[in-house]
């Protein structure tokens, strides 16, 4: 299949383009450069650099193994998307994860668009490209927010439209940065939703959002456990004394296949139990093209 798109994706003297410093093209107002703009190349890994801008600053090996096999099964089916820089050199917009498999595999070339961009249209199309990605964490999305708004000076109105999202999504998730650095990096390592974290906000105090944090982890408490939690501690309830049922535990065989059903669907699936040996599978979807992927998946 790689061979494929190479053949499809290479036009007549467009490979040339990119290699002639004659005509090195940077902006899209160069000659050629309608040529270049949006076309699928095979580029060499050794000519990408990675994205200074990325806002995932972690790559599971285990992760990136998994996604190098089905690469060698299947080539890589979605381009990475690249800027142009000086001569034959690119620079990762979006598809680290993608970039890094191949790269561990051995691959010597990766399928890309290509896009032209200065540094501020370079910032803000990585973050918005990559807030748009299924596997962001809530702190990670709530990053890149912040730093649209402080980098490319964006409002939050103006924000909201550039991602397609309600300006109230946008402030939930900012808010996120206003809990304690630990529960934020509980909600990175998957220990807390960001309901669990929506609910935290409420406590100003870190100490006690500390503490509710722990019963949380302690009784594997709910959203909405804890949110009857912080409301009985914001009523002058005691964190320790107010009583909490914890929630039903988890068997192991279904931690055991969680994992294997979310690889298989490409996101990250949720179990809730409804009963001993009874509950549902939610498998998320981030667009109508995401859905569709995974309504072929499961014929």
């Amino acid at each position: 299949m790689a061979k494929a798109v190479k053949k499809q994706a290479l036009g007549r003297g467009l490979s040339a383009l990119l290699k002639d410093p004659i005509e090195d093209i940077r902006s899209v107002g160069d000659k050629n450069a309608d040529k270049l703009v949006g076309s699928i190349v095979e580029i060499d890994l050794v000519s990408i650099e990675v994205n200074p801008f990325q806002p995932r600053t972690y790559f599971n090996e285990d992760d990136l193994r998994e996604l190098g096999n089905s690469i060698k099964e299947l080539g890589v089916i979605q381009p990475i998307t690249v800027r142009k820089l000086d001569g034959n050199k690119f620079q990762l917009v979006s598809g680290e994860r993608r970039f890094r498999a191949s790269k561990l595999i051995g691959s010597k070339t990766i399928p890309a668009y290509i896009r032209l961009a200065n540094d501020q249209e370079m910032l803000e199309m990585a973050l918005v490209e990559n807030i748009q990605r299924r596997d962001l964490d809530p702190i990670e999305v709530a990053l890149s927010y912040q730093r649209l708004i402080e980098e490319i000076n964006l409002t939050q109105e103006e924000l909201s439209k550039r991602v397609g999202k309600d300006r109230s999504t946008v402030t939930n998730y900012l808010r996120l940065l206003k809990l304690d650095p630990i529960i934020q990096t509980g909600m990175r390592d998957g220990f807390l939703s960001m309901g669990h974290g929506r609910a935290l906000i409420s406590v100003d105090n870190f100490a006690k959002q500390l503490d509710i944090y722990e019963k949380i982890i302690k009784n594997n408490l709910s959203v909405r456990q804890t949110e009857q939690l912080v409301k009985s501690v914001r009523n002058g309830g005691s964190v320790e004394k107010v009583n909490v049922t914890p929630s039903k535990t988890v068997p192991e065989y279904i931690k055991q296949s969680t994992k294997e059903i979310s690889d298989f669907v490409g996101n990250k699936v949720k179990i809730k139990l409804s009963g001993e040996n009874k509950g549902k599978i939610e498998i998320p979807f981030s667009s109508q093209e995401d859905f569709n992927r995974i309504k072929k998946l499961l014929k």
